[in-house]
C-alpha cells in the first residue's frame, strides 16, 4: 500500500533526480577533506547562509550539539526555549556532550526576546554558572516563524553581553519563504546556524552546520569525536546539492497545501484550529468531540492508508511535504469529516 504520510516532512522519499545523482556521485574521503561532492555542498551551504564555511553532518541533532560544544566550555549555561528541539528532542545531549546546563525561557509563543536574554544572563556571583550561548529557533517547533525584528532584538541583546548566538534552523528555508526574504536575512542575526536537508528538502540523510572558518574547524574535530567523520559521503552530499538547487524553490507549495488543509479542517465540527499560526508546512489542531477515541484514531487512519502521529496533549500535527498532493489532502479530509460527522469508528 502507498501510504499518505503526514507524520513529518522527514518522511519524504528522495526524488528520482536525487537517486541518479547519488548513484553517479564523484567521491573521496571526507575525513581527509578530499570528497569533491561534499566540498561543493559545504561551499554552497555557506554561500546561501552568508557564512565563511559549512560542515556536512548526519543529523540536525548532531549539528546543534556540535554548535553547543564549539561555542561553550564545560560548566557553562545556555539560554534556550523550553519547547525548543534542543531541550525537548535531543535526549539531554548538551548536558552529556558539552557539560552545560540549560537556562530555560518559557514564553507562550516559544520565542526568545532581547528582554528575556537580559533577564537570564548570569552575573558574576560565585554561586552561578557563566552564560555561554544563546540558542534560537526559526522556524519554531510549533510551526510559526519568528520575525526579523525579533531575531535582531535577541541578537542585539546577546551581543551586548558578549554572547554567541546559534540558530536551530532545521526549517530555515521554510521560514525564509514565509517571510519572503533571502535566508541570509535571517542568519545575519546568528553566529552559527544549522539547517536540515532531510526535513522537507527530500534528502535521505543530513544537515548542514554553518559559521566562521574557525568555528567549523572546531566543530569538525568534535564531529570526529562523536563518530561523525564519514568517508565516501559524497553519495549523500549529491542529494543535498539537489535539495538546495531544486527543492527550496518549491517549498511554497507545501505551505499552500498546509493552508488548504487548515481551511478544510477549520470548517469541520469539533475541530479547534488557529489558522493564523499556520506559517509553514505544519497544521496543529485539536478534536473536541465528546468521547472521541483519540487512542484509536491513528490506528483507524492507518487502516485507511494514512499515517499520523498520536495526539500530544490532545493536539494533532499534520505536516505537508513533497510527497503530499492536494488529492491526498482531499482524501484525508474526507475520512476525517466522515469520522466527525458520522462517528464511524
Amino acid at each position: 500500500m502507498n501510504f499518505i504520510d503526514l507524520r513529518s516532512d522527514t518522511v519524504t522519499q528522495p526524488t528520482e533526480e536525487m537517486r541518479r545523482a547519488m548513484a553517479a556521485a564523484i567521491v573521496g574521503d571526507d575525513v581527509y577533506e578530499d570528497d569533491p561532492t561534499v566540498t561543493r555542498l559545504q561551499e554552497l551551504s555557506a554561500k546561501i547562509t552568508g557564512y565563511e564555511a559549512a560542515l556536512f553532518v548526519p543529523s540536525g541533532t548532531m549539528a546543534n550539539q556540535l554548535a553547543i560544544m564549539a561555542h561553550t566550555k564545560r560548566g557553562d549555561e545556555i539560554i534556550v526555549g523550553s519547547n525548543s528541539h534542543i531541550v525537548a528532542h535531543e535526549v539531554g545531549g548538551a548536558a552529556i556532550l558539552a557539560n552545560v546546563s540549560y537556562r530555560i525561557v518559557a514564553n507562550p509563543d516559544d520565542t526568545i526576546s532581547g528582554a528575556d536574554i537580559n533577564a537570564n544572563v548570569r552575573d558574576q556571583d560565585i554561586h552561578y554558572p557563566e552564560t555561554g550561548l544563546v540558542c534560537l529557533e526559526n522556524a519554531l517547533s510549533n510551526g510559526t516563524v519568528v520575525s526579523l525584528a525579533k531575531m535582531k532584538d535577541a541578537y542585539t541583546a546577546a551581543k551586548s553581553h558578549g554572547l554567541p548566538v546559534h540558530l536551530d534552523g532545521a526549517r530555515l528555508f521554510n521560514a525564509a519563504v514565509h517571510l519572503n526574504v533571502d535566508p541570509k536575512e535571517i542568519t545575519q542575526y546568528c553566529d552559527s546556524a544549522m539547517f536540515a536537508l532531510s526535513k522537507g528538502l527530500c534528502s535521505p540523510i543530513g544537515s548542514m552546520l554553518c559559521g566562521s572558518s574557525a568555528f567549523i574547524k572546531k566543530a569538525r574535530k568534535y564531529r570526529k569525536l562523536l563518530g561523525g567523520g564519514m568517508r565516501q559521503v559524497g553519495i549523500l552530499a549529491a542529494s543535498g546539492l539537489i535539495s538546495l538547487d531544486t527543492m527550496i524553490p518549491r517549498l511554497h507549495v507545501d505551505h499552500e497545501n498546509a493552508g488548504y488543509m487548515a481551511k478544510q479542517l477549520s470548517q469541520m465540527p469539533y475541530v479547534t484550529l488557529d489558522a493564523s499560526k499556520v506559517h509553514i508546512n505544519m497544521v496543529f489542531f485539536s478534536i473536541t468531540k465528546p468521547d472521541f477515541r483519540h487512542t484509536a484514531f491513528a490506528s483507524f487512519l492507518l487502516d485507511k492508508g494514512i499515517k499520523i502521529n498520536p495526539s500530544e496533549g490532545g493536539e494533532y500535527r499534520f505536516v505537508t511535504h513533497n510527497d503530499i498532493s492536494r488529492d491526498n489532502i482531499d482524501y484525508v479530509m474526507g475520512i476525517i469529516a466522515e469520522v466527525l460527522n458520522k462517528n464511524t469508528f
